[in-house]
């Protein structure tokens, strides 16, 4: 996870100056991702921990944009909602994914 976010965080600093939906589609595609790999039972705080950690640096990145900062925490949470998923468990337990049943 913390490789990933440091990757998230260089980019982040390359992509500083582009529109803010643009940011947050490049944001979503990544967390998406990141939650299709890892998303699984038991693993509900790591993933929550990410997005969390990912708000955190889009709202550091967002106000070094300019030297008037008017992004408040109220404010980025609001754009995370709409841009980022939320944290939920995708696959199903190995006892259910694995099972197979056979018409016989």
């Amino acid at each position: 996870m913390r490789t990933k976010l440091t990757e998230i965080k260089k980019e982040l600093r390359k992509r500083m100056h582009q529109p803010i939906p643009e940011q947050g589609r490049w944001l979503a595609q990544v967390v998406r991702g990141y939650f299709a790999y890892h998303a699984v039972p038991t693993n509900g705080l790591r993933i929550s921990a990410f997005r969390y950690h990912v708000v955190r640096y889009w709202l550091r990145t967002l106000r070094r944009r300019s030297q008037k900062d008017d992004f408040t925490w109220d404010r980025i949470k609001r754009l995370a909602n709409d841009w980022l998923p939320q944290p939920r468990t995708l696959h199903p337990w190995p006892s259910v994914r694995f099972a197979v049943k056979y018409s016989r």
